[in-house]
């Protein structure tokens, strides 16, 4: 079985919510870790898990990273991770593939599918193998317990329900 890590080098992780429902607020995870476990080259028998430090939460705003850290979202001091662990990699076609997995924030547990676009498999510089993916999916926040919610004095909605996820990983073979 192969083992492939995260390269946090060429690694992203973000996220992006509606604000007043007119424009988006993107955000990113800026520690995290994950690693795939694999035989096969097309990655179809993949075991994937994933988390990420909901204190590195960075939104390019302080006020609004400690409002997200706090109980009104996230609750980092009491679920300090975000967690992510595939039941199954299926190819769909070509290099479009199908992630479903168990996504754990804020203590609560819910299954996911993402939609994973796999890049390949290439030799770096250093002689390392390494592939790419990027993935992407959407979640409604209320599932995982993160109820904050303010309306505006015209009635407009704060903070959508709706949050998209992005992945772009790239993956270093160990073994």
């Amino acid at each position: 079985m192969a083992t492939w890590t995260l390269d946090h080098n060429h690694t992203e992780v973000t996220f992006k919510v509606k604000h007043l429902v007119i424009s988006s607020v993107t955000g990113k995870f800026k520690t995290f870790d994950g690693t795939v476990e694999s035989d096969k080259e097309d990655f179809t028998d993949a075991k994937i898990r994933f988390t990420a430090d909901v204190n590195s939460i960075d939104t390019g705003n302080e006020q609004r990273d400690g409002h997200l850290k706090s109980a009104d979202f996230f609750d980092a001091a009491n679920h300090p991770q975000l967690t992510f662990e595939s039941t199954s990699v299926t190819k769909k076609s070509g290099n479009e593939y199908l992630v479903s997995g168990n996504l754990t924030m804020r203590g609560v547990t819910k299954p996911v599918e993402l939609k994973a676009e796999f890049g390949g498999i290439q030799k770096d510089f250093y002689g390392n193998t390494v592939a790419g993916f990027e993935i992407e999916g959407k979640v409604n926040r209320r599932d995982f317990g993160l109820e904050w919610s303010a309306v505006t004095e015209t009635g407009g909605i704060v903070v959508s329900d709706d949050v998209k996820l992005q992945v772009n990983a790239e993956l270093i073979k160990k073994a």
